[in-house]
């Protein structure tokens, strides 16, 4: 194994973004369009499991959770493969978010915005832009907004820098997630000039970790190779098979055949649930 982990995979991202509040929050202000003035000055770490209010409705889990001094909560997600049902679990995670706000009596005036920035290793949208915002707008004005939701999604494998120069923090951030891992021998300069990034480096070291916590990783590096497998194998028949009784059945097919063949191979109904965005009490049926 090289010198480095890959930033991408479940425990270097937490170690990252989910343990230091300087780097989640340059992550932040780099990779979100804030306003002049408006960028994220401090935050504080929320709990990234969102328990319902009953235990009848469904608990979600997201890799980092935190809110600023203004009282804004942010929602970030590494997705390794894209599926149809990410775009609904952000858009339920955030919702769940905003909601969870409220209290008796409460003013909805007071209510922050939430924002979910969601990084995906796949390609998830049609085109070559890496880069998607979604906001509550009007149809034939797109201008008129209702403020409270902002959701953002980073195609990683559509990023390339303009110039291997350029050291805007947006830039040395993405490289960072997509040139690390075990196969680097050499970081760039511009990467190493940036104190932040120089600091994520290190977390991310080889030797920062014990020998179970690489065990893990190896485990998790595992489970995304069988999923890329069974996505482009059974996942992709379960599609075309599906196209004779309807898409969006086809899909659904194929997503639970992935989710009842990553079960036999032992896989933690958690991270089916994460991968295929199929609720844990479905996986449990299988």
């Amino acid at each position: 194994m090289g010198k480095y982990l890959d930033p991408r995979f479940d425990l270097t991202f937490k170690n990252v973004f989910g343990r230091h509040k300087d780097l989640v929050t340059s992550f932040l202000n780099a990779l979100i369009p804030f306003k002049k003035g408006e960028e994220i000055k401090e935050v504080e770490y929320l709990q990234p499991e969102m328990l319902p209010e009953t235990p009848l409705r469904k608990n979600t889990i997201v890799d980092v959770r935190c809110k600023d001094n203004n009282g804004r909560q942010f929602i970030v997600e590494m997705q390794m493969y894209w599926t149809s049902e990410f775009k609904q679990r952000v858009l339920f995670n955030a919702s769940k978010a905003y909601v969870s706000q409220a209290t008796k009596g409460f003013d909805y005036n007071k209510l922050a915005p939430i924002y979910s920035l969601n990084l995906v290793n796949d390609n998830a949208f049609e085109g070559q832009k890496f880069y998607h915002q979604f906001q509550v707008a009007e149809k034939d004005k797109p201008d008129n907004v209702i403020e409270g939701f902002e959701l953002i999604f980073i195609e990683l494998t559509k990023f390339t820098p303009q110039n291997k120069s350029d050291k805007k923090m947006m830039d040395l951030w993405l490289r960072f997630l997509t040139e690390v891992n075990e196969n680097m021998t050499e970081v760039p300069q511009e990467l190493l000039d940036s104190p932040e990034i120089r600091k994520a480096l290190k977390i991310v070291e080889h030797g920062a970790y014990t020998e179970e916590q690489l065990s893990a990783y190896d485990r998790f590096y595992d489970i995304i190779a069988t999923e890329h497998t069974l996505l482009s194998g059974t996942f992709r028949s379960g599609v075309e098979k599906g196209r004779e009784e309807g898409r969006a059945e086809g899909e659904a097919i194929g997503i639970q055949k992935t989710a009842k063949k990553m079960k036999e191979e032992g896989l933690d109904v958690k991270i089916i649930s994460k991968l295929t965005d199929l609720p844990i009490e479905e996986i449990e049926k299988l």
